[in-house]
């Protein structure tokens, strides 16, 4: 049995689920984290990779609805440039980035957006849930399709 589709043929025979693999860089530390804690660094990151994307959409599913379209836009605006990093993802930096964007540049009043509103709905988030927005607001800008009229696509796919 050699070639791709006999290992495939052989592993479906075999009861096993042919899952697709992605290929991430991680940092020293994170890989010795892996390996000290699971059998395998592989291991570990098959183990956490899909817990992180589910733990990401249960926190998106939990808050959907609670933004307006306005409120979305100035979220995703205050993302722009931003590299998030795991320090950087709790409520509090959300509200920072999101109110100082708001006072400095005004960009609450360009999607039409009341900041006394977005604050008080930010407010009530937890660290999870905000930690979830800010990796849907940054997405935004690396993903395909950024521009300003996939925006508005962006929003309503929220």
């Amino acid at each position: 049995m050699c070639g791709k589709n006999n290992v495939v043929k052989y592993a479906l025979i075999r009861g096993a689920v042919i899952m697709p693999q992605v290929a991430a860089r991680i940092s020293s530390d994170q890989e010795k984290w892996l390996k000290d804690y699971f059998r395998t660094k592989s291991a570990g990151a098959e183990f956490i990779l899909p817990w992180a994307v589910d733990t990401f959409f249960r926190s998106i599913n939990t808050i959907r609805g609670s933004f307006t379209p306005g409120e979305l836009k100035t979220i995703v605006d205050a993302h722009r440039e931003i590299k998030l990093t795991p320090d950087h993802t709790r409520l509090s930096y959300l509200l920072l980035r999101v109110l100082d964007a708001c006072d400095v540049n005004l960009i609450h009043t360009k999607h039409g957006a009341s900041k006394t509103s977005l604050e008080a709905k930010l407010k009530r988030l937890d660290d999870t849930q905000a930690t979830a927005v800010m990796v849907w607001a940054s997405a935004f800008w690396v993903s395909r399709n950024c521009s300003a009229e996939s925006l508005d696509e962006y929003i309503k796919s929220y």
